[in-house]
């Protein structure tokens, strides 16, 4: 089911819709931390992503008509989640996604909005965002274990293992070092 987000009005059916999604130059500098100090570095997907978006408005939708009988004449359903179509989509997700790193003990980058932090003694866990993809790096092991417990937790994911592929780059590593490349990157997909 989608919802008919073109009919929605600013101001009255949503409020906000942007939603930060990690840089590239971000990215770039995480995956040079992994490598200058021979951290992990590992890639997430979160599956429907913005389904796990909470609503803060009232939002309203007609009953679709495969599912509308003598009953539910002039009915509507009021949304308690979000659902796709909707204007606040991309920030209702990002919101939720913040308040988990939260509630799993992280601190927001300033710099950054997407890059969530967390140290545990001498070592760090850090984590970026980009839409449904999660970059995890660091050199506390235990924590980047616990952290992706906690995600299966809260969202469904897919482990996608050692970070290869991100935002149209290939990443390479190896003993030497990693390489970054996006030359014919159509062949991959």
């Amino acid at each position: 089911m989608v919802a008919k987000g073109y009919s929605q009005t600013y101001g009255i059916d949503y409020d906000e819709t942007f939603a930060p999604m990690a840089k590239i130059g971000t990215v770039r500098t995480l995956i040079s931390y992994a490598v200058n100090f021979s951290w992990h570095l590992h890639h997430m997907d979160v599956k429907n992503a913005f389904l796990h978006g909470d609503l803060q408005e009232e939002v309203y939708i007609k009953i679709p008509s495969r599912f509308a009988n003598s009953q539910t004449v002039r009915k509507m359903y009021r949304l308690k989640r979000i659902l796709y179509g909707l204007k606040q989509l991309p920030q209702a997700w990002f919101d939720r996604f913040r308040r988990a790193f939260y509630g799993m003990g992280y601190t927001q980058c300033n710099g950054d909005h997407t890059v969530f932090y967390k140290h545990r003694g001498t070592f760090i866990t850090i984590m970026a965002k980009y839409v449904d993809d999660i970059v995890i790096i660091g050199d506390d092991v235990e924590e980047i274990k616990c952290l992706k417990e906690n995600l299966g937790k809260a969202f469904e994911l897919k482990n996608l293992g050692p970070l290869r592929y991100f935002l149209g780059i290939k990443i390479a590593r190896s003993p030497k070092g990693i390489v970054l490349s996006q030359r014919n990157m159509s062949l991959i997909y």
